[in-house]
């Protein structure tokens, strides 16, 4: 089989990887040249654990491609699936304009039966546009071709992608045509020898079940970040209850963690799309709405307690940030808690540096005004206070006597939980955490 995948981001190149790792002709479709140019001599846009020696194992036996000549390679393909962005707008939708734009391309140079794919996370309808913008081009040229549209949303997680994409918990298909579900099942029947977890359903369905998956995760995290501050205020040890209510096989422990707040390309995006598109309907999301309140204001909160330990003055002060990306194993900074914080330091009188193992070098090509250190030892010398933002492994165990010796203010922000408080004072810290 011949597919092809139009955008080289996260999900993209992800996608194609593995479909080709499992014997399928690959051509991944980008308008970026220089990024495709990189992508032949082997060079990955993004982080992803694992990814670019599966990338160069496939370009190298044949079966995965790049080009930016997507009308080129239409005639020779079955499926295209789309993974182009779909970015929020200032009112929170989903800026559609990357998946129509392919989809005119389409339309415009298809010479038979093609599946028109969509992996982009988009609203409800979408699947819709795309066809009636394919049919469009399609009478404009006076021809008559058969084609299909479909949904099939990613679950992907940042920093295990490729276990994702391998050995899927559930791949869910959304068509309106025998046909589709056809050439669906026999593109992932590699992945499910094991066991069959293909969701087959109506496209809308498929549309919504992306949204409603992200949105009941992120609720989990604000409402455990909502209950970790009840916590602090009455004395309760909300590591004690989150394992108290994960012992519940109707809740369990998943997603059920403190800290300061989700970030990321999927979680706050989607939670404001579907309120956005909820609003359109002439309908709520009150619970949503409120998830998305905690979530902002949980990004400030280590910001709050810093202020709250230095009397509101830290102004000339350094600060340090471990961790830079949203999660571990990525250097995705986007909508990431650290940036929020670094921003509040910095407007603060602070000054900021920060060490992260993998997204320092986005930061930079981000334009993001702060120090960066060598290593995470380094970024503490002189500081006033270090601030955990992203649970790395390295951060795991430091050494605190070395730490004790080289800041000036021996302060701990924990804001991922994952020191013990009683070894931190022994040591001679002043410890807070979430």
């Amino acid at each position: 089989m011949n597919i092809a995948v139009v955008g080289t981001g996260y999900v993209g190149l992800v996608s194609g990887a593995c479909f080709a790792e499992m014997g399928i002709e690959v051509t991944c479709v980008d308008v970026d040249q220089g990024k495709i140019e990189n992508l032949k001599k082997g060079i990955i846009p993004i982080y992803e654990p694992g990814l670019s020696d599966l990338v160069q194992k496939n370009s190298e036996a044949g079966r995965l491609h790049f080009t930016t000549d997507l009308p080129g390679c239409l005639d020779n393909v079955e499926v295209v699936f789309l993974a182009v962005g779909t970015p929020p707008g200032e009112d929170g939708s989903a800026d559609l304009s990357y998946v129509l734009a392919v989809a005119e391309e389409i339309g415009r140079n298809m010479n038979s039966f093609i599946l028109v794919a969509n992996k982009s996370t988009v609203p409800v309808g979408t699947a819709s546009m795309i066809e009636e913008v394919i049919r469009k081009e399609l009478v404009k040229r006076d021809k008559s071709i058969e084609f299909d549209v479909a949904s099939n949303p990613e679950f992907l997680k940042e920093g295990s992608a490729i276990k994702d994409f391998m050995s899927p918990e559930r791949v869910i298909v959304g068509t309106n045509s025998e046909r589709a579900r056809e050439i669906f099942d026999r593109l992932y029947r590699p992945f499910m020898l094991n066991n069959y977890r293909i969701i087959h359903m109506d496209i809308p369905s498929a549309e919504m079940t992306k949204y409603a998956s992200n949105a009941m995760l992120a609720t989990r995290i604000s409402f455990m970040n909502d209950i970790a501050n009840l916590c602090s205020a009455v004395g309760a040890d909300v590591h004690m209850v989150r394992k108290g209510m994960g012992a519940d096989s109707r809740i369990g422990s998943k997603f059920l963690y403190p800290g300061v707040g989700y970030g990321g390309s999927c979680f706050p995006k989607d939670v404001k799309a579907i309120i956005h598109t909820a609003k359109k309907h002439g309908r709520r999301m009150r619970v949503l709405e409120a998830v998305d309140e905690v979530n902002e204001h949980q990004k400030e909160l280590l910001f709050n307690k810093l202020m709250s330990y230095y009397d509101n003055s830290i102004k000339g002060l350094k600060i340090t940030i471990w961790g830079l990306s949203f999660k571990p194993e990525t250097d995705d900074i986007r909508e990431a808690p650290a940036l929020v914080l670094t921003n509040l330091i910095q407007k603060a009188g602070g000054i900021v540096t920060a060490y992260d193992p993998v997204a320092m070098d986005e930061c930079r090509r981000q334009n993001i005004d702060i120090n960066y250190a060598k290593d995470m030892y380094e970024a503490c010398i002189d500081s006033s206070a270090l601030l955990l933002v992203t649970e790395w492994k390295e951060f795991r165990m430091p050494s605190w006597p070395i730490l004790k010796r080289i800041m000036k203010q021996p302060v701990i922000f924990d804001g991922r939980n994952i020191y013990d408080r009683k070894e931190l004072e022994e040591q001679g810290f002043v410890y807070y955490c979430i």
